[in-house]
């Protein structure tokens, strides 16, 4: 299982290659993200969803998709909600206070999931969602420790040393856990790195150290990573494609924008200009079209482009 340092530290990107990895060796491969939250959803060949990531990973590993790939899927309809997906069916909408006392009522479903693509599998890369450190989420957990625990698997912590500060990520995560989950974290990996690998020796020396864990890595920048599905629209910035003279499409980057990369055919096309704009920053004038997207709440996303467009 690889968990992270936090989100967005390519988490989702190394289970794909790992994936590839293994299954170019021949062994059958299934990814697996217990509880995910994204409304980047696709559709499975059993006739479910699940997050885009697995579905990618699935494609990584040269399988079909399935349902229990990811069989919680939180797709956010508020800042306070969530439509709840279970084993690739709507469960129920619940606020985040009440999905806190609905978890361990799942885990069941989680770990059946998993069983049975045990199963079918030679290897499972699991991939757990935001911070292994979120401690005071730790009750009831279903998607890091609390999945690992329960499903006896090894882990692998994966740290961004882009974002600045991988040292204090792996080091303060140790400092957090409590010494059983510490003992399950086998080694770690520092992701994104730019430049000279070497630079960063010392550095990992002292978080093998400090924490006791083996030094597995050090993952250089995938400049192309952009161009795979993200599962956050946090991420959509930098979509733009910049073409002289072609007809320039604007799509604003609503709150709850689902499955955004259904736009990535309209951006490949030669003659197309494709600007996805921030929440909230105006939409240029010189737009020859605008699309509004799909979105998961659209009461509230009329609302605010009524308000600041």
């Amino acid at each position: 299982m690889l968990q992270g340092t936090g989100s967005s530290v390519g988490k989702s990107m190394l289970v794909a290659g790992l994936c590839r990895l293994f299954a170019d060796q021949g062994l059958r491969t299934l990814p697996f993200k217990p509880q995910n939250m994204s409304n980047n959803a696709a559709a499975t060949e059993d006739g479910g969803e699940i997050g885009r990531a697995q579905a990618m990973q699935a494609l990584a590993a040269r399988v079909p998709t399935s349902v229990h790939m990811n069989p919680v899927l939180l797709k956010p309809e508020s800042e306070t909600g969530s439509q709840v997906v279970v084993q690739g069916r709507r469960f129920a909408t619940a606020r985040a206070r009440d999905y806190a006392h609905l978890k361990p009522r799942l885990l069941h479903r989680v770990l059946e999931s998993f069983a049975i693509l045990k199963d079918q599998a030679d290897l499972i890369i699991v991939e757990g969602a935001g911070s292994t450190a979120e401690v005071n989420l730790r009750a009831g957990d279903i998607a890091n420790m609390g999945f690992a625990a329960a499903a006896d698997v090894p882990v692998v912590l994966v740290g961004d040393i882009d974002r600045g500060g991988v040292i204090a990520q792996l080091v303060g995560t140790h400092a957090l856990i409590p010494p059983d989950e510490q003992a399950r974290i086998k080694g770690f990996l520092v992701n994104k790195f730019r430049g000279d690998p070497t630079l960063f020796d010392a550095g990992r020396d002292l978080i093998a150290e400090r924490t006791g864990w083996a030094a597995l890595g050090v993952i250089p920048w995938f400049a192309d990573a952009h161009q795979l599905p993200a599962e956050d629209a946090m991420e959509l910035g930098g979509r733009a494609r910049r073409r002289e003279g072609a007809f320039r499409v604007v799509v604003p980057a609503l709150s709850r924008i689902a499955n955004f990369d259904d736009l990535d055919p309209l951006a490949a096309e030669p003659g197309i200009d494709l600007q996805i704009t921030g929440a909230g920053k105006p939409l240029p004038g010189y737009a020859d079209l605008v699309i509004l997207p799909c979105c998961k709440s659209t009461t509230a996303a009329l609302r605010f482009l009524r308000l600041h467009v």
